[in-house]
């Protein structure tokens, strides 16, 4: 009997410095994923990255995941670590066949990359082993979130192949505005706080509509995402469990005063 998944999921993966800053309440909270968060070991993993933004839908197809340091000026042991999970070129081919059939008219291959920060900083602690095949989906940031809740939609099928559908990016991700500490709720900005808040109820109440369309009906949302490609790998998440999907914030944890690492389990009715 075939292995299924009715749960996919959107990380907030923050700074890079997740891959080593002990004191970061996210790093605790996806060292313990396999105890309290999904037991449940999947038989390859979809990883949709902020850090991996094309023109078209891309798959990375390759036998071994290289280690991508993309991101500059940080502690050294940082560019030390490294996340050796095997690739996944059967999903890969499996990702590209399902979004030709749902109307993607064109789906590229990169055989040589491996996987960005915003795919192995979190998998590295989820799956300290590195033992579970990984493919990288990409993001395109000049769509929107229609678009990326349908490429998500395509995916559905997936969850019934044993795969985990991880969207990895930041609930808000607003790098000009990091460190200034001024504001409520522990020293978090009132318009970061807003905007998170509205999301939360707007997923929770199960307003995916709204979401999908957060650049008109979020508060504060440019202010929040002045670039999208932080917040689709959420759509595709949301998209890939389902309209009836039920939405669960799993951790809630925030840094520098603005940037927020909500994650959420959207577990499909079906």
């Amino acid at each position: 009997m075939a292995m299924t998944m009715k749960d996919t999921f959107y990380i907030s993966h923050g700074s890079p410095t997740l891959s080593i800053d002990e004191s970061l309440p996210a790093r605790h909270f996806l060292q313990s994923w396999k105890d309290k968060v999904f037991p449940q070991k999947p038989k390859s993993i979809l990883a949709i990255s902020a850090h991996w933004d094309t023109s078209f839908p891309s798959v990375n197809i390759v036998e071994r995941n290289d280690t991508i340091y993309d991101f500059y000026g940080f502690p050294d042991p940082m560019y030390k670590l490294k996340y050796p999970a095997p690739g996944a070129p059967e999903l890969a081919l499996r990702v590209k066949e399902l979004l030709t059939a749902s109307g993607f008219k064109r789906v590229d291959e990169d055989r040589k990359r491996g996987l960005d920060h915003g795919a192995w900083v979190p998998l590295m602690l989820m799956y300290p082993e590195a033992d579970v095949p990984v493919c990288q989906l990409s993001v395109q940031s000049k769509r929107d979130g229609n678009y990326h809740y349908n490429l998500g939609k395509a995916l559905a099928p997936l969850r019934d192949e044993g795969v985990l559908i991880m969207g990895s990016g930041s609930a808000t991700h607003n790098l000009r505005a990091l460190g200034r500490n001024s504001g409520s709720a522990g020293g978090v900005v009132p318009w970061a706080l807003e905007f998170d808040t509205w999301l939360k109820d707007a997923l929770l109440q199960g307003r995916y509509e709204d979401v999908n369309q957060f650049q008109e009906k979020a508060p504060y949302a440019k202010m929040a995402h002045p670039w999208p490609d932080h917040f689709y790998p959420l759509h595709v998440a949301m998209g890939a469990a389902g309209e009836t999907a039920k939405a669960k914030l799993i951790h809630h944890s925030w840094d520098l005063g603005s940037l927020s690492y909500a994650s959420y389990q959207f577990t499909s009715a079906s």
